[in-house]
């Protein structure tokens, strides 16, 4: 066992450092809507679905097929930044319309956090089979249920090896890509005004109206964002695994979730160290236990966190963030 942990720790801590990138995108989704509504968006992991699907159908159209696409470095920035806007769009406008049609009537007839969770439910099951029965086999010739595969457009080539483990370019491109993502979106939401009204909103809802902050405005804003997160996650996804199915975000969405509590939920950089630390954990745990054992160990997580820390690492809100 001691050899297994000193021939496999490195490589598991770089793939557990690529997967927690993504993880704490998604978070970041689940803890700003949690922060502002005090509400669990578990149609979230479907908006990060849509994303996903997204990217995949461009890059088909941009290959042709399922074929590699051949660029060079700057086609492959090129590429992955279209794919991370068009997903980030379509995830952030479908999350708006989550927000008006499951979220909003309940909340102008004072519905019960209860059944706004409900409503999240029943929305992420709709998205799953809309997508599974309807759209994925409008727009593609294998079945909606089945695994869509996606282009290779930046080559998993060895760039350089720290010890045993090998870092390779797709590697540096997916933690690149989400460490400047969520630096702009906490820039975004500790100084600017939009980000002052989200602050203002989350810690006093009646006092921010009185002060003529829009609280529908927000809440989209919010949304927006957030389904935004989402959707440069799943171009990152897409990029580093390459296929991606109409369930794709059920178990990516639990595991996001839970590294939102772990890190503390309504809290932005809580979501960017949940993340991290949920991707090294069940990586590490791989060595021991084997790799069919690596979403016991997310599940696992977050049962001891909500027994033990249900606040999280930082235990901070975004609503007092910086306020």
């Amino acid at each position: 066992m001691f050899q297994d942990l000193q021939s496999q720790f490195l490589g598991s801590t770089i793939g557990g450092l690529v997967a927690g990138s993504i993880y704490a995108l998604i978070a970041l989704g689940y803890t700003m809507v949690y922060g502002v509504l005090r509400l669990i968006n578990f149609a979230h992991s479907e908006i990060f679905m849509i994303g996903t699907m997204t990217s995949l159908f461009i890059l088909i159209a941009i290959a042709g097929g399922t074929a590699p696409i051949t660029v060079g470095v700057f086609g492959m920035i090129g590429i992955l930044l279209l794919i991370a806007v068009a997903s980030a769009l379509t995830s952030g406008g479908s999350a708006i319309v989550l927000e008006q049609l499951a979220y909003r009537p309940l909340r102008k007839k004072g519905a019960t956090r209860l059944a706004a969770l409900i409503s999240a439910i029943g929305a992420s099951l709709f998205l799953q089979e809309l997508f599974g029965l309807a759209i994925i086999p409008a727009l593609s010739d294998k079945a909606g249920k089945v695994q869509q595969n996606a282009p290779r457009f930046v080559p998993h080539e060895e760039l350089f090896r720290i010890g045993n483990g090998v870092v390779r370019t797709d590697h540096v491109f997916v933690v690149i890509a989400a460490v400047v993502v969520m630096v702009v979106l906490d820039q975004l939401v500790s100084r600017t005004r939009i980000g002052r009204g989200i602050r203002a909103t989350a810690q006093d809802p009646e006092a921010a109206v009185l002060m003529g902050v829009s609280i529908d405005r927000i809440v989209r804003i919010t949304f927006l964002l957030g389904g935004a997160m989402a959707g440069v996650a799943a171009a990152l996804y897409v990029m580093e695994y390459e296929n991606t199915d109409y369930r794709v975000g059920f178990l990516l969405g639990i595991k996001a979730f839970t590294a939102a509590v772990l890190g503390g939920i309504g809290n932005l950089r809580g979501a960017l160290l949940g993340g991290i630390v949920l991707g090294l954990v069940e990586n590490w745990s791989s060595i021991f236990l084997g790799s069919e054992w690596k979403d016991v160990t997310a599940f696992v997580v977050l049962v001891l966190v909500l027994m033990l820390r249900p606040t999280g690492i930082l235990g901070e809100s975004l609503q007092r963030a910086r306020a």
